[in-house]
């Protein structure tokens, strides 16, 4: 392991704060969670950036904000409308998290966020990242994170060929980490890593620290931080039945656990058979008819590859979970990615579906 000890003395820590802290008042995006430092709306952004890009996550920062203004009122909604309201932005078991920590804030802390680190790490989905960025943000508590964007720039920086994320960039962040301004700190670790530090083409010739950099002087941008290896993809092959009468629309409900729990999707078989995702089984009732479209759609490591067809339902009721849904209330439902981005190719209104995932590959996080 390279030494550090020369770096992180107390001038050193001085010095690189300044420069780091210089430049972030002079590039910050002006996002809006950097608005005030509500705890609130600091930890909504910090659950909707976990792997999503700044550009995705804007408008349904906004929205959400909109619907529930509050812990409050985050905490007394319906379930399912707070799915609705996160559809589209995936990894819906953020979403179920938010609402149990929103309801256990109002329960167990009079609805005031704590702002001490062990208090946040108690409550359900927050997590040593989470709770560091909500208690030095909104707190200005002198807690560290270490996310992608942060774990890449501490492993240039003094050169780490070690585990992303592990204990050794956590050690440095926490000795790096001011006593007064640790947001702001943070906040700059975070948007260098955005902005210049970044996995590929990285901005050396434009970073206020490159004069520090061991990766740089050494020649090993490209190599560090150490690459984890990659689950490979795994292909899914799907029908998507799109099944209408008059301005209905049938979907299915999917389990109340696993992926995608509890949301609406079109009716979906996955023809590949492995039943990775979907069933294999066409329900019954339904008849294929002629081929309307094809399309892509990624679920983590899966890419699935959509046939979507028009179907007819020869039942004269539809059985659960499958239900007749107006379309006007298509919108506000908490509906899968994969169905509003079929619905927003088959209908002819685009403003049905909200606004879907930029395409894009695996990215880090606040790019």
């Amino acid at each position: 392991m390279v030494r550090i000890a020369p770096f992180l003395s107390p001038g050193s820590a001085r010095s690189l704060r300044r420069a780091l802290l210089g430049w972030f008042a002079r590039a910050k995006r002006d996002l809006p969670w950097r608005a005030d430092r509500d705890p609130y709306r600091v930890w909504i952004s910090e659950a909707m950036l976990q792997q999503t890009r700044v550009e995705t996550v804007l408008p349904y920062y906004r929205r959400f904000l909109e619907r529930f203004p509050t812990v409050a009122a985050l905490a007394a909604a319906r379930e399912e409308d707070v799915l609705a309201a996160w559809s589209g932005l995936g990894y819906y078991r953020r979403a179920r998290s938010l609402q149990a920590a929103a309801r256990a804030v109002v329960e167990e802390h009079g609805g005031r966020f704590p702002g001490d680190r062990e208090s946040l790490l108690e409550l359900p989905g927050i997590g040593p990242y989470t709770a560091g960025a909500i208690a030095s943000i909104a707190f200005d508590r002198p807690e560290p994170l270490v996310d992608g964007n942060v774990s890449r720039v501490l492993c240039r920086l003094f050169g780490l060929d070690v585990e992303p994320a592990g204990a050794e960039t956590w050690s440095i962040a926490r000795r790096l980490v001011p006593r007064d301004g640790a947001g702001d700190w943070n906040q700059a670790l975070m948007e260098l890593g955005a902005l210049v530090c970044t996995p590929r083409d990285p901005g050396c010739d434009r970073c206020p620290l490159a004069e520090r950099c061991a990766a740089l002087r050494d020649g090993r941008v490209a190599e560090l931080p150490r690459k984890r290896p990659r689950r490979g993809p795994i292909d899914v092959e799907t029908t998507v039945l799109a099944v209408s009468d008059g301005d209905r629309w049938l979907l299915e409900r999917r389990p109340s656990s696993g992926r995608m729990a509890g949301m609406w999707q079109m009716p979906t078989v996955e023809t590949s058979r492995a039943g990775l995702l979907f069933p294999v089984e066409r329900p019954r009732c339904l008849e294929e008819r002629t081929t309307v479209c094809e399309l892509r759609h990624t679920i983590t490591h899966h890419r699935i590859r959509a046939t979507v067809k028009r179907a007819v339902l020869t039942s004269r009721r539809p059985p659960p979970p499958l239900a007749w849904i107006p379309l006007a209330r298509l919108p506000g439902m908490a509906l899968t990615g994969m169905t509003r981005k079929c619905l927003a190719a088959i209908l002819p209104s685009p403003a049905l579906a909200s606004p879907r995932r930029t395409p894009s590959p695996p990215k880090h996080r606040r790019g």
